[in-house]
């Protein structure tokens, strides 16, 4: 799909085009659709990075918890992006003592923050991710909100990439 075609769309259909890479949270869509028309995907993927970093707190959270745990047998089916990129990082070829250690720490982070660890997994490894969960847990609660928010538009950033020509 090209951006003069999203441009085109009405809302509903645009929010269902966009709808798969933000995990079905389509109310960023909806601010981004009233940005429209944009001149390329770059403007696009832009607005999108504004209307993450201008959500508030409560927001930036919905967006987290949108995102399953990482490594983690989940009652909700996973979004063929999201096994892709976990399987991108090795996470569907976990040892059994790293399918536990993995396990401990999104309990532990979750535990401390109240939301799901997040972090983009195609820009990362096994190895990086433990490593990230242990630095992250050191963090307070708004810096993680923030954090994690950042990590959130990478994965869209990325997905947004796949999808628009």
């Amino acid at each position: 799909m090209d951006v003069d075609t999203l441009n085109a769309l009405p809302s509903e259909q645009f929010l269902k085009a966009i709808g798969g890479p933000l995990e079905g949270e389509t109310w960023l869509a909806e601010r981004v659709a009233r940005r429209r028309p944009f001149t390329d995907r770059d403007a696009l993927i832009a607005a999108f990075e504004d209307a993450i970093h201008t959500a508030s707190a409560d927001e930036k959270i919905r967006l987290l918890e949108s995102h399953p745990e990482l490594a983690v047998k989940v009652d909700r089916e996973l979004s063929a992006a999201s096994q892709r990129e976990q399987a991108s990082a090795g996470l569907d070829r976990l040892t059994p003592a790293e399918y536990d250690e993995f396990k401990a720490q999104n309990q532990a982070y979750r535990a401390r923050f109240g939301f799901p660890f997040v972090i983009c997994a195609r820009e990362n490894t096994k190895h990086s991710i433990l490593a990230a969960f242990r630095e992250r847990l050191t963090h307070d609660r708004q810096a993680e909100i923030d954090g994690g928010a950042r990590e959130v538009f990478k994965i869209l950033r990325l997905r947004l990439l796949d999808l628009i020509s």
